[in-house]
Formats: C-alpha cells, structure tokens, sequence
C-alpha cells in the first residue's frame, strides 16, 4: 500500500514537533504520550497546552507515522528517506 498526500496541506514533521514541545512543557515524556496516541488514536494521550491535540488531529495518523519513518530513514542512513 503506498500512500499520497498534499505536504502543503500541513507539514506532518512540524506538527509533531510542535505537539513534542507543548507535551515536554507540561512535564509528559512526549515520545511515550505520542506512541499511545499513534497506537491508539485516542487524542486524550495529547495536551491541549498550546493547541497541540487539535492541531494533530489535523493529520492523519498513517501521515504522522511515514513523517516519522522518512526521518528516522533520513537520519539514520544519510538522507535516503527524502
């Protein structure tokens, strides 16, 4: 399965840096709480602290999940994943 998506529709990366973010400021461990949402959907594993739950729910989590792999892939093997 191959997915497409308009990247100027919402960039998925700053998204989840944002969400990264306002999750550390309340004092959560930002990669557990993502982990619980990606896993499950469920937004409550997401602050509301400065617009971060509504924000990711702006995008897909098949979306968020590719931003993550391309960037793991990009990082991980000298840009291969962009």
């Amino acid at each position: 399965m191959h997915f497409r998506y308009d990247r100027g529709a919402v960039d998925a990366g700053r998204v989840l840096l944002h969400v990264y973010r306002a999750l550390k400021e309340k004092g959560y461990d930002p990669v557990s709480q993502l982990v619980g949402y990606l896993l499950s959907g469920d937004p409550t594993y997401i602050t509301s602290h400065a617009g971060a739950r509504s924000l990711i729910r702006s995008v897909d989590r098949d979306i968020l999940l590719e931003e993550l792999v391309r960037a793991y892939v990009a990082g991980a093997a000298g840009g291969e994943g962009r």
